[in-house]
Formats: C-alpha cells, structure tokens, sequence
C-alpha cells in the first residue's frame, strides 16, 4: 500500500511464570501458530527472538512500562509486518490464532490497565527493532490512537487519515488462509 508496510506489536503477561504448566498450551501452539501466521496472505516478516532458533531477532528484546516480571524475565510479545490492515485482522482473528486467542483466559492476564497490540506504519523495507514498537505500543497506552499509533477499530491510512478496516475483505482474506492451510492435510 503505498510504499507502505503495516507494523504490528503485540504484548502480554502470563498468570505465571512461562515454564508453569498452565501455559503450556500457549508454547504448544506457538510453532503452528507462527507457521500460520507466516503464511497467510499478506505476510512481510516477523521478528524473531535472540535465543530461539527461526527468524533472526530485530534488535535486543525489550518490554513495555506495563511489564510485571514473573520471575522469568519474559512476556509474549512480536513484531510483525504486514500489506494492509485487512491480512493483519484475518491473520490476527481469525484462523488459528483466534482459536489461542480463545483460550488465553487460561494462562494470560485478562485484567490490565494497556492496549494488547499497537498497529503503526513505516516505510516499505523498514524493519522496527523492538524500542521502537515499545516506544510507539506507550504511546497508545498513553495517548489513545493516533496516525502513528492505532488499533484495527481506531485505524489510519499510511498519509494518517482515518479509515475503516474491510471487514468483508478481511473475511475471505482469512477464509484463502484457511484454505491454504487446509490443503496439505488433505494430501495426507
């Protein structure tokens, strides 16, 4: 879109510490969760994580003001880009991370006082490091959406005009996502 990539950040805290069996749900899913992610429609990258094999990380890993530590110095939380506002709503709820989305009541904390994503734009081949999401993931918490920190129900186009996410065009953007994922196991 324009020149334009579609950022997103997402942050969470565990009940408890990530090790906890309660959470193991959540590590269970994590790898298809990601496959899934990487191939839906509209995919750019993914930042991945200085000590976990897959995508390499953009920049040391930080947390927002909003992070509690449990005693394990981690809380979920990515970078990822995307085309458009549309492919990032399919791929974010619907599909198979809507269904760990479902369960996070299980393992998550539900009762926070900060946004659970920050959606912003950067120019097409801009990669953000993880300061810079923080940074702009603050802003929302701090200042509610802006053009340079926004939501899929608060959005702005990349020339920071508000605008609305296509529902319709995210629903069959998922419903090829689906399809797509479906059809290996048809081969089996």
């Amino acid at each position: 879109m324009s020149g334009h990539w579609l950022a997103l950040y997402t942050f969470g805290q565990f009940r408890t510490r990530a090790d906890h069996p309660d959470v193991d749900p959540f590590h269970q899913a994590e790898p298809f969760v990601w496959a899934a992610m990487e191939r839906a429609e509209g995919f750019v990258a993914r930042s991945g994580y200085d000590d976990e094999p897959g995508p390499e990380s953009w920049g040391e890993q930080v947390f927002p003001k909003y992070w509690q530590d449990n005693g394990d110095g981690w809380a979920p939380s990515t970078i990822s880009l995307w085309q458009n506002l549309e492919s990032a709503l399919a791929a974010v709820y619907r599909g198979l991370h809507a269904e760990i989305l479902k369960k996070g009541s299980d393992f998550m904390q539900e009762d926070h006082a900060y946004p659970a994503y920050v959606l912003w734009w950067v120019p097409q081949g801009h990669r953000p490091d993880w300061v810079e999401a923080v940074e702009i993931f603050e802003r929302l918490g701090d200042a509610g959406p802006s053009p340079a920190a926004f939501t899929f129900k608060c959005a702005f186009d990349p020339a920071g005009k508000p605008t609305t996410v296509n529902g319709g065009v995210s629903k069959q953007i998922a419903e090829r996502n689906n399809s797509r994922a479906e059809a290996p196991k048809a081969v089996q």
